[in-house]
């Protein structure tokens, strides 16, 4: 039995490192040979990352050779894609695909109809704006990181809806072996330059209560532009790594995930919240989306939707070791249950199979 895996991203990408890469293991131990086939490159992404451009000649390249894997598609057993397979494109090969009868499945982990739909570009909005929808009837099914992507997969008509979240490699990411009462104090927030804006938003609450503490603010995956913001506190700006992460979450005693109340926000999946719970850290979150759900399930916290509340239930968690012990636990608990590829990888290789039969 042989999957085509059409990521976006190589591992350097989260979205497909986390989304289907780390599962290639549940699958090839259930017998089925899988094909890795990422749309962009790691050049790709670190141009991303550092605000450079690519060039035309280089889409051409990416769109070229997915194209040649689409010509090999009768030779799997699958289709597994991440998003789409042509972004910014109609979806005519996923429409060709499911003519060919071909077994497609797509997973979607953020709200990239927004892309269409709700582009500021008239003409993409024009001849766009309704293509998730095709992609996901076209397909045999949508997976769906959250309820609000899976609900929108239901209205579109795709055939078969399952929710998966995101979920961490809980040997990855141990619990903190202790709740040290003797050290500074460390808030911390996991996360790219792309999302540090939610970070500056609550930007008051957090000057407050390090000073007030004398705690830190930790920023793994920010731009070294945040010592700047942060200036008047004790700031670092840690470079994000995935041979690391886990250890700098570690260092955390608070983990935070603020977000504003939107339609893109309202589509993630709370992979920063799973992150700091893996590790044992109490975490608080902005009430939006499945911020809500995993909270409230879990008891690994609190929700905050104002920068008082942030300061609030800061000071509170600062101030208290023992409800950062007990709240760190519950959130380990949780993952352990609920939010770990132990759990999930299982139940991903049964969909393969149902999909296939």
């Amino acid at each position: 039995m042989k999957i085509l895996l059409l990521s976006k991203y190589s591992r350097i990408g989260a979205s497909s490192r986390l989304r289907m890469l780390q599962y290639i293991p549940y699958l090839e131990k259930d017998g089925w040979n899988v094909v890795v086939a990422n749309l962009l490159d790691d050049l790709y992404v670190s141009r991303l990352y550092s605000r450079e451009k690519s060039t035309i000649f280089d889409f051409i390249s990416y769109y070229w050779k997915r194209f040649t894997w689409l010509l090999r598609a009768s030779q799997f057993d699958i289709l597994w894609v991440e998003k789409e397979i042509f972004p910014y494109f109609p979806a005519w090969a996923e429409k060709i695909l499911n003519l060919c009868g071909c077994k497609v499945i797509v997973d979607y982990d953020d709200a990239i109809f927004h892309n269409y739909d709700l582009s500021n570009n008239r003409f993409i909005k024009l001849f766009l704006k309704n293509k998730i929808k095709s992609v996901m009837r076209s397909s045999s099914c949508v997976v769906a990181g959250n309820p609000y992507l899976a609900e929108y997969a239901q209205r579109a008509g795709a055939g078969r809806t399952v929710i998966i979240p995101t979920v961490v490699d809980a040997t990855r990411y141990t619990s903190k072996d202790k709740v040290f009462q003797d050290k500074k104090l460390v808030i911390g927030w996991m996360g790219s330059p792309a999302t540090q804006k939610y970070v500056v938003d609550i930007k008051d609450a957090l000057i407050a209560v390090c000073n007030k503490y004398d705690a830190k603010l930790m920023l793994v995956g920010a731009d070294i532009s945040m010592n700047t913001v942060f200036s008047d506190i004790d700031v670092e700006v840690v470079p994000w790594d995935e041979t690391t992460e886990a250890e700098m979450i570690r260092l955390m005693d608070v983990g935070i995930m603020p977000l504003v109340e939107g339609p893109w926000e309202n589509g993630k999946c709370g992979y920063k919240l799973i992150q700091y719970m893996a590790c044992g850290v109490p975490v608080i979150a902005s009430p939006v989306g499945v911020n809500v759900s995993i909270v409230g399930e879990s008891k690994c916290g609190f929700l905050a939707s104002s920068v008082s509340e942030w300061d609030l239930h800061l000071s509170h968690l600062l101030s208290s070791v023992d409800d950062r012990r007990i709240l760190g636990c519950n959130g380990r608990k949780r993952v352990e249950e609920h939010y770990s590829v132990q759990v999930q990888g299982p139940i991903m290789v049964r969909l393969m199979r149902e999909t296939i039969n």
